[in-house]
C-alpha cells in the first residue's frame, strides 16, 4: 500500500487513495490528527502522539515536540537514556502513522508520498527522505506542501488552468508558492517562505504581552503556572479566530489576572510578524513576475491560517478574498492522499504532470578582480537560481587567478547572499589545469544538474585537457550517510514503544500527570485517582478498564474546566 504522509511540526496525518477519494486514517485514539511529540517514559519506552505532549508539561526533560524546524541539521535530543537526531524522531512520528495505517486497513505500507514545505533546503528534503527510511517505508516522492494543498482543492481539475497561489501557514513554517496548471502538467512558478515562522511564533507573541501587561517573568512562575498560561493563550488564540474579542482570567503569582483582547490588539501584537508573511509572499510574485491581477485563485492552508489577519493581509495585498472552505488542519493530508494515488495510477484520477522548482540558489566561491592585479575572494557565483524548474543542468565558465596555475579548488554554496560567508556551504571538489598556462588560455566549465529528487550533481571540466572531476551532493552538511543510517536502524528497532491498544490509558495518566503539575488545588483527587487507575490497569480486565476510564476522563474534565466537586 502507498500512503500520503503530512509530516508536520505540530500534527501529522497518514491517509491513502480510495475509490471515494481521499481517505485520511484515524489514529488509535480515533483522530485524524496526531500530535508531533515524543516522550520516553521511566523504563525508557517510547510514547508517541497525544500522550507524548501531555507529557511535555509533565516530564519536560523526557519529552519533545516542533523538532521538525531542526529537519537537516545535527542537533541531538537527550530522552531518557536515548539520544535522538531529528530524524529519528521523526521517524517515530512515521512509525506510529504507518502502525495506525496498517490497524485500520490490514494491509502493509511500503511506500509513502511524504509533504514537505516548499521552501525547505536540499537538506531538510534528504533528512525528510531518510526519516522514512530509518521507519522502514520508500519514500520515492516528496510533495511540496503547497502543491498537496492544490491538489487538495482539486485546482488540477478545472478546465482551463490558470495561475494560483499558495499560501500555506503551519505551526512552525510558512510556505508561500505559485502555481500554473495547462495542458495536464502543474508547474510551480515560485516558492518562498519561512522554516521559523508559524502559529507558535503568534502564540508567543501573545502570551510575552500578555505577561509584559502584568508586569510578570515567565521564568518567575512556577512550572505548572507557565504551562496553564500557555495553554490558555493558546485558547485565547482560538477564540480570536472564531469572534472579535477574546479574554482570558487566571491566577498567577498569588493574584487573578484578568485580560481581554479584541482583533485590533491582536494585530499589532503581531504586526512584526505579519510583516514577516508579506515579504515571502512579495518575493513569489517578483519571482514569479506576476501581478495580483493575473492570480485566478489564492489558497490559505495550514491550521495557523485561520487567524483572521491571514485572510485580511491577503485580501489587501491581492485584492480577493482566499479560498478556504476545507480544514485547514488536513488539507495538506489530503493532497498527500492524491499524490500517493497517482503514483498507483488510481483510475479516478486524470494523468497530472507535477514539476517542482529548486528552491534556493546554488553556486560557487569566486575571487573578484578588484584593480592593480588585487583580487578578493569569498563571492558568491549562482549557477543555478533559485526557482528554477527542476530537472535543471546550467554551466558557467570561470578562469584561474593566476598565471600557470595547477589546481582549482572548488567550493559549492547554497544561498541568496552575494557573500558566501552568509550561504551554506554544500561541498568542495578540486581539480588539475595543464601547468605553465596563461589564466586567459586555461579556461574551466562548471556544470551543475539538480534533479527531481534533490540531488546536486557538479561537474568541472578543464577544457585545455578535457580532464573531469564530479561531486555528487548526496550528504549535505547534518545529513547521515548511508553507513549512519544502517547503524541507526539497528538501533531504533531495539526500542521499545508502547502498544497502540495502550494508547487510551497511557494519554489518560499523561492528562493526569499534567494536572497535577498545573493545578495545586486538585493534587489530592489526582494522586487517589492515579493510583487506582493503575491498579485497574493491573487487572488486565478490558471491561473494567474501559469502565473507570471512562469515569477517570470525567473527573479530569471537571479539574481541567476548573469545576472540580
Amino acid at each position: 500500500m502507498i500512503v500520503g504522509i503530512d509530516l508536520g511540526t505540530t500534527h501529522s496525518l497518514i491517509g491513502r487513495y480510495g475509490p471515494d477519494g481521499p481517505q485520511l486514517i484515524p489514529n488509535a485514539l480515533g483522530s485524524l490528527l496526531t500530535p508531533s511529540a515524543v516522550s520516553v517514559d521511566d523504563q525508557d519506552r517510547i510514547i508517541v502522539g497525544s500522550a507524548a505532549r501531555e507529557r511535555l508539561v509533565s516530564h519536560p526533560q523526557r519529552s519533545v515536540a516542533a523538532f521538525k524546524r531542526w529537519m537537516g541539521s545535527d542537533r541531538v535530543t537527550a530522552l531518557g537514556g536515548h539520544r535522538f537526531r531529528p530524524e529519528e524522531l521523526s521517524a517515530l512520528i512515521l512509525k506510529s502513522l504507518i502502525a495506525d495505517a496498517e490497524a485500520a486497513t490490514g494491509e502493509k505500507v511500503v511506500e509513502a508520498v511524504i509533504s514537505v514545505p516548499a521552501y525547505f533546503s536540499d537538506s531538510q528534503r534528504k533528512a525528510t527522505r531518510i526519516a522514512g527510511e530509518l521507519a522502514g517505508i520508500k519514500v520515492e516522492r516528496l510533495i511540496n506542501e503547497p502543491t498537496a494543498a492544490a491538489l487538495a482543492y482539486g485546482l488540477q481539475q478545472r478546465d482551463g488552468g490558470g495561475r494560483y497561489l499558495v499560501f500555506d501557514l503551519g505551526g512552525g513554517t510558512f510556505d508561500v508558492s505559485i502555481l500554473e496548471l495547462f495542458e495536464g502538467i502543474m508547474e510551480v512558478h515560485a516558492s518562498a517562505g519561512d522554516n521559523f515562522l508559524g502559529g507558535e511564533d503568534f502564540s508567543r507573541a501573545l502570551l510575552e504581552a500578555f505577561l509584559d501587561e502584568h508586569g510578570l517573568s515567565a521564568d518567575a512562575l512556577a512550572a505548572g503556572e507557565r504551562a496553564v498560561l500557555q495553554r490558555r493563550i493558546e485558547g485565547l488564540k482560538h477564540d480570536l479566530a472564531l469572534g472579535t474579542e477574546a479574554a482570558l482570567e487566571i491566577p498567577l503569582a498569588g493574584q487573578a489576572r484578568a485580560w481581554r483582547i479584541d482583533e485590533a490588539g491582536f494585530a499589532r501584537i503581531c504586526d512584526p510578524l505579519v510583516q514577516r508573511l508579506r515579504a515571502p509572499l512579495e518575493r513569489a510574485m517578483r519571482d514569479a513576475k506576476l501581478n495580483p491581477g493575473q492570480l485566478d485563485e489564492i489558497v490559505l492552508v495550514g491550521g495557523a491560517s485561520r487567524m483572521p489577519l491571514c485572510a485580511r493581509l491577503v485580501s489587501r495585498m491581492f485584492g480577493r478574498l482566499p479560498l478556504r472552505h476545507l480544514n485547514p488542519d488536513e488539507a495538506i493530508g489530503a493532497g498527500a492522499c492524491i499524490a500517493a494515488g497517482m503514483k498507483t495510477r488510481h483510475e479516478s484520477l486524470e494523468e497530472v504532470i507535477l514539476t517542482d522548482v529548486c528552491p534556493h540558489t546554488l553556486g560557487v566561491s569566486t575571487a573578484q578582480e578588484v584593480g592593480n592585479g588585487r583580487f578578493v575572494s569569498g563571492t558568491f557565483s549562482p549557477i543555478i537560481q533559485r526557482n528554477s524548474t527542476v530537472p535543471v543542468s546550467r554551466v558557467e565558465r570561470y578562469y584561474p587567478i593566476h598565471d600557470g596555475q595547477k589546481v582549482v579548488h572548488i567550493e559549492v554554496y547554497q544561498g541568496e547572499s552575494p557573500r558566501v560567508q552568509n550561504n551554506v556551504l554544500l561541498g568542495n571538489l578540486s581539480i588539475e589545469l595543464p601547468p605553465n598556462t596563461a589564466s586567459a588560455d586555461n579556461p574551466l566549465d562548471i556544470r551543475f544538474t539538480y534533479d527531481v529528487n534533490g540531488l546536486l550533481q557538479v561537474e568541472a571540466t578543464a577544457v585545455a585537457t578535457g580532464r573531469k572531476r564530479d561531486l555528487v551532493l548526496e550528504k549535505n552538511p547534518g545529513v547521515l550517510s548511508v553507513e549512519e543510517i544502517r547503524a541507526r536502524i539497528a538501533l531504533l528497532e531495539q526500542i521499545k514503544i508502547h502498544p497502540r491498544d495502550q494508547q487510551e490509558n497511557l494519554l489518560m495518566i499523561a492528562r493526569a500527570e499534567r494536572l497535577y503539575e498545573e493545578h495545586l488545588w486538585a493534587r489530592n483527587a489526582l494522586q487517589d485517582a492515579l493510583l487506582q487507575f493503575r491498579q485497574i490497569l493491573e487487572s488486565q480486565d478490558p471491561r473494567l478498564i474501559a469502565e473507570h476510564r471512562s469515569h477517570f476522563g470525567e473527573l479530569l474534565a471537571r479539574i481541567e474546566t476548573q469545576g472540580y466537586a
